[in-house]
């Protein structure tokens, strides 16, 4: 069960998740953390496993996201696949957010609804850390350092 201090944080983020399906039209999206470990989720859910596809998000694709940011400045990553398309999109560095979608929607529209959302996400994380790192609460973002981060992010 989630720190009650914190739990206004992680009902706005998963608020942000609920809007995004039905503002994106998307199948589902979903966030991870760096370890893969599942922060929110909604859409439909129930047709596949999170946790296996988190922590292959965490992993294999923060890579490739690492890769991009490093290339491009950007934190963005996308793929068309033959049961629908990904968009990901790394958050402040720390979480990951993953939007399936299909031919309803457009990658035009996901990214003009993640730009959004991504922002609202900021601003909820700063506070959410801020807490984590003033009470010591219990959360799975609490043991993401910036030592972590870096690491991330190297080759």
């Amino acid at each position: 069960m989630a720190n009650p201090q914190i739990a206004e944080e992680l009902n706005q983020i998963q608020g942000v998740v609920d809007r995004l399906v039905k503002d994106a039209n998307a199948k589902i999206v979903f966030i991870v953390d760096k370890n893969g470990e599942l922060v929110a989720a909604s859409g439909d859910v129930d047709s596949l496993e999170i946790t296996p596809l988190g922590s292959l998000t965490a992993g294999a694709e923060t890579s490739e996201i690492a890769k991009e940011l490093k290339e491009n400045k950007s934190a963005t990553q996308s793929d068309n696949g033959e049961k629908g398309d990904l968009y990901m999109q790394l958050v402040s560095c720390r979480i990951i957010l993953v939007v399936k979608f299909d031919s309803k929607t457009t990658l035009g529209l996901v990214r003009l609804r993640v730009r959004k959302a991504s922002e609202e996400l900021k601003r909820t994380l700063e506070v959410l850390l801020k807490k984590v790192q003033e009470t010591g609460a219990d959360s799975m973002l609490a043991e993401i350092t910036d030592e972590d981060i870096d690491n991330m992010f190297r080759d």
